[in-house]
């Protein structure tokens, strides 16, 4: 029985220490090779899960979260073409400037 109890939290350890592990090697090479456009990406990325949970929510409408998509998705090309007129990089103003439109956008979602 004590046995039984011991290898239970010797599981329960190597699985925290896995799932940590995991979390600290999170950040890709990509990432850290591009954290401006990483940053802008993943700001994307949750603004995207924003407008679907609240079209799912109903407190927008099938149209305006085809909108908000359309918004999203130009920043989205904007950010490409800013990285390829600089090797794959954005300028500190390109992020600042893509960072206040997706700003813009924010505001609009669950009005």
């Amino acid at each position: 029985m004590k046995t039984n109890r011991v290898f239970t939290l010797f599981s329960f350890a190597a699985i925290a220490l896995a799932t940590l592990s995991s979390t600290a090697s999170a950040e890709t090479q990509w990432q850290k090779d591009h954290p401006r456009r990483a940053e802008v990406n993943h700001r994307l990325e949750r603004q995207d899960h924003r407008i679907n949970r609240e079209r799912r929510e109903g407190e927008i409408n099938r149209q305006q979260a085809h909108e908000l998509h359309q918004q999203d998705n130009a920043l989205r090309q904007q950010e490409r073409a800013d990285a390829r007129q600089h090797k794959g990089h954005i300028t500190k103003k390109e992020q600042r400037t893509l960072n206040q439109e997706e700003n813009t956008v924010s505001k609009e979602i669950g009005k």
